[in-house]
């Protein structure tokens, strides 16, 4: 067991194993259908996004406010090591849950609604929201909160001004994020399942 789940890429086949087993034992029926690889986009959307969202928390939640407390000379255990891979993929989930969720839009089986989404059309307003948040979202990680985060960890050349003026700004920015998702995941959750 310890062999297993003490290997992050052992526990994840492990994980994929049982995606499997479930996927067929639940719907091995449906395999055939065309519907099923929207399935599979609305699946790797939801991965995607829970990943960038839990990031997006532990930053918020874990990491800004606990960064005060750490003695300095602990600091850059987590500045040269923890911040950058949490970063990594905080910025490509926050791509990825973007570009699948504009794939599922556009391959929507009962209808495609991308564009009357992001365009609030009726029936589309919900999801609109979220879209328009998300995307709002993904555009700060990419171009505030990393070009930021950059120079505050030192993985881009800038003096110790600087690099206080971008950890405030990438926090801001992380902070602002972290306001908008509330939203986003009520109009996420409930697009489908409440009325307008």
């Amino acid at each position: 067991m310890g062999r297993i789940f003490g290997n992050l890429n052992l526990a994840l086949a492990l994980g994929i194993v049982l995606l499997l087993a479930t996927m067929f034992g639940l719907h091995g029926d449906a395999m055939g259908e065309g519907d099923y690889a929207h399935w599979w986009l609305r699946f790797f959307h939801v991965i995607a996004g829970v990943l960038w969202i839990g990031l997006l928390y532990y930053f918020n939640m874990v990491q800004i406010p606990t960064m005060p407390k750490v003695p300095a000379e602990l600091k850059g255990g987590v500045s040269k090591y923890i911040a950058p891979e949490a970063l990594f993929w905080f910025r490509w989930s926050a791509l990825a849950t973007v570009i699948l969720g504009v794939a599922l839009a556009e391959t929507n089986p009962t209808g495609r609604y991308l564009m009357p989404a992001l365009a609030f059309e009726q029936g589309y307003r919900v999801i609109g929201l979220g879209m328009w948040l998300g995307l709002i979202m993904a555009a700060n990680v990419w171009f505030v909160i990393w070009p930021n985060q950059k120079k505050a960890l030192g993985l881009k050349p800038a003096d110790d001004e600087a690099k206080a003026k971008s950890a405030r700004t990438a926090m801001i920015a992380s902070r602002i994020n972290f306001v908008l998702s509330i939203p986003m995941l009520y109009c996420m959750v409930t697009q489908f399942y409440l009325p307008e």
